[in-house]
């Protein structure tokens, strides 16, 4: 028995110092020190040893396996160093290599139209307002003179959110006229641009969510002709100079009396074309003098002051500026289009 400690003490020595992995050491370290190990099968031999034998093979069997042990945790510790500084060398950053260039976006194209439709009012002395998407009825439709009946208030052109349609998404930033008169000080200059919601199928000009920008000036002997001179300088500046626009009499219950205005088609130039679905002309606003009624639900006297407002479709003017012939491009966001701009 002592000859077979002694062999497997130089063997298994042998064997221990030349283990290449981790996992290697581990299934040597099961092989002769496990349960069913090569030691224990050595050590089953004990009960046919004489009692002055069996205190000395015991002796050196605790030797072998502590000699063992300390071998496996000495050649675990060389394996798990070198296997460090392997992963040091393959993982190594050189810090001399240029780094990656980082992608930087830019301005959707439907902002960068915003902006300079803010820039241009703001030039004018106009102050631009922002307020909440979700909005009371009275503040939507009632107050600017939209009375209950009206096709406008019916739930299948508006997204309500109570059943007693007190509570709306707001379909029009109209409703910021009548907060500002309530709130501002006269005279009264407002850009109010932001997201509203009607139940629109979606085209080529349609959206049921989209950007209206709505702008109101208040102040004494405010007439029409003030209205399409800042309209007309609006749109030259946008589009350019010599751009043809024409006003159309309409119908607003806001605003008496009442217009729209159109642009030539940018992509026809006015021939004809889907479009402008063959009219030659797009209709980007709805404007008009503000109604003496609207003036007094926001607290105004008509007889002393006038004024006039306006509300245009930002993906619209968006179209105009960038040659886009179909809205919803705009909010596809498939990247191919967006990095033309």
């Amino acid at each position: 028995m002592k000859e077979q400690l002694k062999n497997l003490q130089e063997t298994a020595t042998k064997i221990i110092c030349s283990a290449s992995s981790i996992d290697e050491l581990e299934a040597l370290r099961i092989q002769y020190l496990g349960k069913k190990g090569e030691l224990t099968a050595i050590l089953k031999q004990m009960g046919k040893l004489s009692a002055e034998e069996r205190p000395q093979m015991g002796q050196l069997a605790n030797q072998l396996r502590s000699s063992l042990e300390k071998l496996l945790e000495e050649k675990n510790e060389e394996l798990s160093k070198a296997l460090l500084e392997m992963k040091l060398q393959e993982e190594s950053v050189d810090v001399t290599i240029p780094g990656k260039k980082v992608a930087i976006g830019h301005k959707h194209p439907m902002y960068n139209v915003l902006d300079q439709i803010k820039d241009i009012f703001i030039g004018m002395g106009f102050d631009i307002l922002d307020d909440q998407e979700i909005e009371f009825s009275d503040y939507n439709f009632t107050k600017l003179n939209t009375p209950d009946g009206h096709p406008a208030r019916e739930w299948s052109d508006t997204f309500y959110l109570t059943e007693d349609s007190s509570i709306l998404l707001r379909t029009q930033t109209s409703n910021m006229q009548i907060r500002a008169m309530e709130e501002k000080e006269l005279p009264i200059r407002i850009l109010a641009p932001g997201r509203v919601y009607r139940k629109d199928e979606v085209d080529a000009t349609h959206s049921p969510m989209f950007h209206q920008i709505e702008g109101m000036v208040i102040d004494k002997g405010v007439t029409m002709g003030d209205l399409k001179a800042t309209l007309n300088l609006v749109v030259q500046q946008i589009y350019g100079e010599g751009t043809v626009t024409r006003f159309r009499p309409h119908h607003f219950p806001f605003t008496e009396p009442s217009c729209e205005m159109d642009i030539q088609c940018h992509k026809c130039g006015g021939k004809g074309c889907p479009t402008c679905k063959g009219e030659g002309w797009i209709e980007i606003l709805g404007a008009g003098m503000v109604h003496p009624e609207v003036l007094k639900n926001g607290g105004i006297d008509p007889d002393v002051y006038s004024g006039w407002a306006f509300g245009m479709g930002l993906e619209r003017l968006a179209l105009g500026e960038y040659k886009i012939n179909d809205l919803r491009l705009i909010f596809e966001n498939d990247v191919r289009f967006l990095e033309q701009f």
